[in-house]
């Protein structure tokens, strides 16, 4: 992708991963909608180009997103598609191309949430070797003059029950739509995000009341400062904190919550 379509993704991977790190989040459904939304936009190149013209308002093209998708996806991806639709993008295909992507981020952080992300990535990888070795059922797997559904029947039959729901998933979707690339390709693709996701630093940041969003860009750029990396929020919401928030990032707590603070006065005026 070009310059203007990696920061519209980037910035939607923002957007994504704060949706997706609240807490009571319908992940694996946010999922599903974009997934369908990509192969929606895949199909159809003059919706593409209508949603990504640089001759039609900002505000006009996430609105005709919005008419599109309104009743047939949730609220959540409805909002994040649109937000898509606002920006600007040098190939009319990176729009499906993107959505794509974001389908694939938030199934991993399904895997993620269930402390499964190891076991995706090793699946993704276990099955590229075995498309490696056996160029037929790689074959098979990719011809897209074969119904998707036969297709689909046939990934059931080699893992249906034999690995994780989010592998099968990921798996199902690629070969529902390869977008153009061999089925090996696209399970590198999606094993090096699963990798890149597990290399990340988390934060998980437990809190009385949803955080802005100028509060959380705020805190990752302290975070980042202090660890010097990228570091991403996980969001729990606590009432019990009170106000402040408690940060943990690996074995370090940064504890500012109320209820702390409270508690330590309790303990000074005690001793």
């Amino acid at each position: 992708m070009q310059g203007a379509s990696r920061e519209a993704l980037a910035a939607g991977a923002d957007r994504l991963d704060a949706l997706t790190s609240a807490p009571g989040a319908d992940v694996a459904g946010i999922a599903d909608d974009l997934s369908a939304v990509a192969t929606a936009f895949g199909q159809n190149a003059r919706l593409r180009r209508m949603l990504t013209d640089p001759a039609r308002p900002a505000a006009q093209r996430a609105d005709i997103a919005t008419a599109l998708l309104a009743g047939k996806i949730g609220a959540d991806a409805a909002a994040l598609v649109a937000g898509l639709a606002r920006s600007r993008w040098s190939a009319p295909r990176d729009l499906s191309d993107s959505v794509a992507a974001l389908s694939v981020r938030a199934d991993l952080a399904v895997a993620e949430r269930d402390g499964k992300l190891d076991e995706v990535e090793d699946e993704l990888f276990r099955l590229g070797r075995v498309l490696d070795s056996n160029g037929d059922l790689a074959l098979a797997l990719g011809d897209t003059r074969v119904a998707a559904d036969k297709r689909l029947a046939l990934v059931d039959g080699l893992l249906g029950g034999k690995v994780d729901a989010t592998t099968y998933r990921l798996v199902g979707r690629l070969v529902a739509n390869p977008r153009g690339r061999s089925i090996s390709a696209g399970l590198a693709e999606v094993g090096k995000a699963a990798a890149e996701r597990r290399q990340r630093l988390i934060a998980y940041v437990k809190a009385a009341v949803p955080l802005t969003e100028q509060q959380r860009t705020r805190l990752q750029a302290v975070l980042k400062r202090l660890y010097g990396q990228e570091v991403h929020l996980n969001l729990d919401l606590d009432p019990a904190v009170l106000g402040g928030l408690s940060v943990r990032v690996g074995d370090e707590v940064i504890d500012g919550t109320v209820a702390t603070r409270l508690a330590r006065v309790q303990r000074q005026l005690t001793s």
